[in-house]
């Protein structure tokens, strides 16, 4: 058992007020029911450097199965690593339970002496881990983290932070070090790599020496990682705000091109001129995840190096539309989606278009995305006046027409009903 660095409320600068108080409402609610929770990861990082936090996550010793008993907002995804979401409306706070290490199945070999190591340690891990919902203690959780600055947790009862792994003195210190040997890190989980990359260039952070030479080492094994994991990461990356150093220092390590060969053997001045553009709108308008949707991502990244042909529709199957980034998996629907937002462009820019023609455009399913587009990618800022200011005026919107409904037709009563025939009436008919 480690002893962790407790840090009082007074030694740091964390408060309540910081925090997302839906987050606040789940880590209140599972102490009413006498569970472990913790503000957990990126969430304490961010507030321990001064900056606004993009996630609030949660660590519990509830299980998936308690935290949704708890929760009636609650659904569990997930299956390698089973996680519970809380929804509030279009707000989702990820709650997590403590995990431990995965022992390995197997004796695997010790780099630097060439004897088997013991299989039953804690250190020797299943390479790659298949699965991670092994429940533990807080301490054995920290333990599990990628890297130190990631495992630090926050306490709202006590108002303490808890750090087990020294992740505070590398925070101050601007290190991104790994938790135990970086070459097993990499190896449990190769994404962890990008993820290291990622998190120097968008803190300013350098490298641990032993955390370069495993990245260098190991690069090739991101090519083996989960695509679907893979394009997620890249999509944080590219809306980050830190795009174009991040996309740089990718290409410098070696991981660019296992991931995206298309990306790595074009790279022009046009792909860092549209990624510039966009990291500089998201540090402009903040963060504004609803405008920034992987259409916009996906066309930034790839227009300038492989052009989507316009011509053709998704309908037309002797003539596909596609994009290639390795084995990641980009969805059709995006693909589409940018398309459509890119043949939007050139009636956006039209200065004599009529009041007609631009409602019309504007109930075109992709119609805020090829706005968020211009904004971005145009250099048209007259049209992008002409149109937010369209927008914005309500004597130029169509007012909303109401469809009548149909009178319902209502049974007859009892009393208005005409009265069933005898049968002497119906005998009477019969022999007229």
């Amino acid at each position: 058992m480690v002893e962790p660095l407790v840090i009082p409320h007074a030694d740091h600068p964390i408060s309540l007020d910081q925090i997302d108080p839906d987050a606040l409402k789940v880590l209140s609610r599972l102490h009413k029911f006498n569970h472990q929770a913790y503000l957990v990861g990126g969430g304490v990082r961010d507030l321990l450097l001064g900056r606004i936090p993009k996630d609030f996550d949660i660590g519990t010793s509830a299980h998936p199965g308690e935290v949704k008993k708890i929760f009636r907002n609650c659904w569990i995804i997930g299956r390698r690593f089973r996680l519970a979401h809380i929804k509030f409306g279009q707000k989702t706070i990820e709650v997590a339970t403590f995990r431990r290490k995965v022992r390995s199945e197997t004796p695997s070999e010790d780099q630097q002496t060439g004897k088997k190591r013991n299989a039953t340690t804690v250190d020797d891990l299943l390479k790659p881990i298949r699965r991670d919902n092994t429940f533990g203690t807080a301490e054995e959780d920290a333990f599990r983290r990628d890297f130190t600055i990631n495992a630090l947790f926050y306490d709202i009862a006590t108002f303490k932070v808890i750090d087990y792994v020294g992740g505070l003195k590398d925070l101050r210190d601007g290190i991104i070090r790994s938790i135990g040997d970086p070459n097993d890190r990499f190896i449990e989980d190769s994404v962890r790599m990008l993820r290291a990359i990622a998190f120097m260039t968008r803190l300013g952070f350098r490298l641990d020496p032993p955390v370069h030479r495993a990245i260098k080492r190991h690069q090739n094994e991101i090519a083996k990682a989960s695509p679907a994991r893979m394009i997620e990461e890249l999509y944080k990356i590219l809306r980050s705000g830190f795009a174009t150093p991040t996309l740089r220092s990718l290409s410098a390590h070696g991981l660019l091109s296992p991931i995206a060969p298309e990306i790595e053997h074009r790279k022009t001045g046009s792909l860092w001129r549209s990624l510039k553009a966009l990291d500089l709108y998201r540090k402009k308008s903040g963060f504004i995840a609803e405008n920034l949707t992987n259409p916009i991502l996906l066309g930034s990244l790839t227009q300038p190096v492989q052009p989507l042909d316009l011509s053709h529709r998704r309908r037309d199957s002797k003539h596909p539309i596609d994009i290639k980034l390795g084995r990641l998996p980009v969805a059709r629907r995006d693909i589409e989606r940018l398309r459509q937002t890119l043949q939007i462009q050139p009636r956006l820019q039209n200065a004599n278009i009529g009041v007609t023609s631009q409602r019309a455009v504007m109930h075109r399913r992709a119609f805020e995305e090829a706005i968020t587009w211009l904004e971005i990618h145009g250099d048209d800022l007259e049209s992008l006046g002409k149109w937010k200011s369209f927008v914005a005026s309500d004597g130029l919107r169509q007012p909303k027409v109401k469809r009548r409904r149909r009178p319902r037709r209502r049974k007859a009563s009892a009393q208005n009903r005409p009265a069933a025939r005898t049968e002497d009436q119906k005998n009477r008919k019969v022999e007229e």
